[in-house]
């Protein structure tokens, strides 16, 4: 069903995946590869766990959950570590997007996760005597499978916010970063989590696919388009509702009056941090022409200052690629621009020596025949083109297939929010690069082939429950309604005068 072929290397003799450091090769661990059967029983354990969970008061529940961010502020350096050794980024980066966003969403919707949950009354605009409200009920079992890039944030997020919704989850993490999962877990238990509420299970694609086959209540994906696609059939067939967090090649657009160093900056930044192992990557600048010789230069300095090399050295900012194929992907794309015109300003060969590492490249001269422009690199790729104006570059912008972020650059705000409204994104930055993800009120979703339904936000946490409506009697009750049987011609004569009354004529009008 889903991706299947080996991916990580397998210990012979015996089905484990060896978990290994993609900045020196080292191994460092070491899981099973879980089948049907073992999937099975995790997602009932993780529902008998539920019954329980659920009926615990969700003030109660916020508790566990900062009694869990508690644990992990005090876990920092251990946490750091082992992610910046499994997944290659920099110790940094590690604090910074994955242990920091989780503490903060955990404080977020712990703290406001009994407002956001609480019965919403809906209000009755023509049968006064009756009342309606919405309560929010836990779906049951949340399947999660994460991706490799970031390896905690990513699948723990969701988790969290299932967690206080009232659900037990399942997650299946990356075969290339399962260790820091496990980790995750056992904090958790140690915290008092009742110990089958969260489940890890590790393998490759059959195991993400047993997941849904053991029918889990709600599905969140996150990676890949061609997965997602995968995802979405077979939850489909189950009638599983799905969240579904996938691809984005998000452009920049950088408008003529845009400030220099603030955009090249961001711009370093937004394309190179964890060696652009981000699905909001900026994988396509379009500068307009007045700027765009001024802002290559600039870029291209930046560039040459970063230091990439040994993800454990907290002075180290572009670490290694943690998913060996993206070195390929990086290369086959650099290829085919250069045949077509594109000039490599710095970068554009994988390190030299052990470890997956693959500088960072600046492109210049790029067209659109380029597919460069038009593919997901996930790599520390950063192409610029040069348009005539923020018309012909909003343009550009939408011709792709993804709709995940996108950026606008210019010291006119008014401006930059048109123009923003006029990007096809789930989410469009202006004058900043990837942060909103480290927001967790505001939605992260996509449009076009970037996913369907959204992660963080008061509606992402509600999306994990199911919303149950309640419409109750305020007088009465009465003996029977006038449109009840039996009918007859006094019950049509006395529609048409309340239809008439209602909405006919120049009164309706008015009022309306």
């Amino acid at each position: 069903m889903f991706d299947t072929a080996p991916q990580a290397e397998v210990a012979q003799e015996k089905p484990v995946i060896i978990s290994r450091n993609p900045a020196t090769g080292e191994a460092l661990g070491e899981v099973p590869v879980m089948d049907l059967t073992a999937v099975d029983e995790a997602v009932a354990r993780a529902r008998s766990a539920q019954r329980y969970w659920a009926d615990v008061d969700i003030e109660r529940r916020c508790e566990m959950v900062l009694t869990f961010r508690d644990a992990l502020v005090e876990d920092t350096d251990a946490f750091c570590e082992a992610i910046s050794l499994e997944n290659g980024k920099p110790r940094v980066e590690a604090l910074v997007h994955d242990v920091l966003s989780v503490a903060d969403l955990c404080t977020f919707f712990a703290k406001r996760g009994p407002e956001f949950l609480a019965p919403r009354r809906i209000s009755l605009h023509l049968l006064k005597h009756r009342a309606s409200y919405i309560h929010y009920v836990p779906r049951g079992v949340v399947g999660v499978i994460g991706p490799w890039n970031f390896p905690f944030a990513l699948p723990f997020g969701p988790t969290i916010m299932s967690l206080i919704a009232g659900n037990a989850v399942v997650i299946k993490p990356s075969e290339w970063s399962p260790l820091i999962a496990l980790r995750a877990k056992a904090l958790f238990d140690r915290v008092g989590l009742p110990p089958d509420l969260v489940q890890i299970v590790t393998g490759y694609g059959e195991t993400g696919a047993a997941l849904i086959e053991a029918r889990v209540d709600h599905m969140v994906f996150i990676g890949s388009v061609r997965t997602g696609r995968r995802v979405a059939a077979a939850c489909g067939e189950r009638l599983i509702p799905c969240t579904l967090e996938l691809g984005g090649k998000a452009p920049a657009i950088v408008c003529a009056d845009a400030d220099l160093e603030r955009t090249a900056r961001a711009l370093v930044w937004g394309a190179f941090a964890n060696a652009g192992q981000v699905c909001a990557s900026v994988e396509r600048v379009f500068a307009a022409s007045p700027i765009h010789d001024a802002l290559v230069a600039r870029v291209t300095e930046l560039a040459n200052a970063l230091r990439q090399g040994d993800p454990q050295r907290f002075d180290t900012d572009v670490g290694a690629t943690c998913f060996p194929r993206q070195l390929e992907v990086a290369e086959a794309l650099i290829e085919d621009a250069v045949a077509k015109g594109a000039k490599v300003v710095t970068g554009g060969k994988r390190g030299e020596g052990p470890g997956q590492f693959f500088p960072p490249t600046v492109l210049a001269d790029v067209q659109t025949d380029m597919r460069i422009l038009h593919e997901e690199s996930f790599s520390p790729l950063m192409p610029i083109m040069r348009v005539r104006d923020e018309e012909e570059a909003i343009a550009l912008a939408n011709e792709t297939r993804y709709g995940l972020l996108a950026y606008v650059f210019t010291r006119d705000r008014a401006k930059g929010r048109r123009i923003a409204e006029r990007v096809e994104a789930g989410t469009v930055m202006v004058n900043d690069v990837l942060s909103t993800y480290g927001a967790p009120e505001t939605p992260w979703s996509g449009v076009k082939d970037s996913g369907i339904g959204r992660i963080h936000s008061d509606d992402g946490l509600r999306d994990l429950c199911q919303a149950r409506h309640v419409n109750y009697d305020l007088i009465g009750p009465l003996k029977r309604e006038l449109w009840w049987y039996p009918y007859d011609e006094r019950i049509y004569t006395w529609g048409k005068k309340a239809l008439r009354f209602l909405f006919g004529g120049t009164r309706h009008r008015r009022q309306s």
